[in-house]
């Protein structure tokens, strides 16, 4: 079986020896899988699976990392995310300047809705895996910051422009659907300190008056390469502080603003991030590696920022009112909270009317 030849298994334990050489052949050329072994399933609004890996010949990655569809929220990635664009990107040969887990192959069934991601333990490199029961110290949150600034300044305006193998990139736009959330319920978990600028808000306020304003001027102005969904839940950190970017499923193109908020907001605590944000807004400044003409100014990226606050709450809102459909509840709700507190702080809602003029 050559790369080529490679089919989307339909399930885990499908997945031959020989399959998994083939996937292994382009890092590992000399290997011979003998057997490959789940040994843990982590099933969400994706499949995920570890894989033990042994050989007959060779010497490869003793374990890899897998993920596909699951076919009960398919319908919720096209309308939201899509299915293939984290595939399309790591099968596009682009280098990112970004801490990211290696993929041996991305593989794509558009017949049959279906997708399978092959990639490197993080395990095996000590990553910790993060999410929002544990935020990020400053200095952690400013490696990310410079990491999101390394990847925006390297496809910023005629940059991304110009790189043809990333021409499918889709513009960062609305969906819909969100407008059913009880966000009631939502709110009910905020706690007693909830800024009224956020409990008063009716869901289609939310959606109509702030979210969709402000993912409609994310196609003004230059744009980059966005991972699109940078909270926290998609970062780690290696033993050498670097922090990594997992799950580009929702990779598009479109302003910097979003992925740099998004970011941000969610992985400090409150506290941090109030006494921290601007000097990180200035971190992300310095190391846009742009000539200095092309860089926003820092009243820009201050504007900015406060009006991406719009996104966290928005889609964190949404998610803590579903109970547990889509995420954890204890996370979920600590992610409402930040967001809520920073779209207060910020004055979220003027800064988008300050941007849409």
């Amino acid at each position: 079986m050559t790369a080529a030849q490679l089919t989307v298994p339909s399930d885990w334990g499908d997945i031959t020896p020989e399959w998994m050489t083939a996937v292994l052949a382009a890092h590992h050329p000399d290997v011979e899988v003998s057997g490959v072994e789940v040994t843990l399933r982590d099933d969400g609004t994706n499949r995920r699976a570890r894989l033990a890996i042994t050989y007959a010949e060779g010497v490869g990655p003793a374990t890899v990392f897998a993920k596909s569809a699951d076919p009960e929220h398919v319908v919720l990635h096209k309308l939201t995310s899509g299915l293939f664009h984290e595939p399309r990107l790591f099968n596009s040969g682009v280098t990112l300047p970004i801490e990211c887990p290696l993929t041996y192959a991305a593989l794509m069934d558009t017949d049959g809705d279906n997708f399978c991601l092959v990639m490197e333990d993080m395990a095996a490199r000590g990553a910790d895996m993060r999410d929002a029961t544990r935020p990020m110290t400053v200095e952690q949150a400013a490696n990310g910051v410079r990491a999101l600034a390394r990847l925006h300044g390297r496809f910023w305006g005629h940059r991304i422009a110009s790189e043809r193998s990333l021409a499918w990139l889709e513009p960062f736009e609305t969906w819909e659907g969100m407008d059913a959330a009880p966000i009631e319920q939502a709110y009910a978990h905020l706690g007693d300190d909830a800024p009224d600028e956020v409990t008063s808000l009716s869901i289609g306020e939310l959606i109509d008056d702030i979210w969709k304003p402000y993912i409609h001027t994310l196609t003004a102005g230059p744009q980059t390469l966005l991972h699109g969904d940078p909270h926290i839940g998609n970062t780690y950190l290696l033993p050498d502080g670097e922090v990594g970017f997992l799950d580009w499923q929702v990779v598009r193109r479109g302003n910097w603003s979003l992925d740099l908020g998004y970011f941000l907001q969610g992985a400090l605590t409150v506290d941090d991030r109030r006494r921290s944000e601007r000097d990180l807004l200035t971190e992300y400044r310095d190391a846009l590696a742009m000539p200095e003409s092309e860089k926003p100014g820092p009243d820009d990226i201050l504007l900015g920022y406060r009006a991406s606050a719009a996104h966290g709450l928005t889609l964190w809102l949404c998610t803590a009112s579903a109970g547990e459909l889509w995420q954890r509840p204890d996370i979920a709700r600590a992610l409402a909270r930040r967001y809520s507190a920073a779209y207060a702080d910020l004055h979220t809602r003027e800064a988008i009317s300050q941007i849409a003029g």
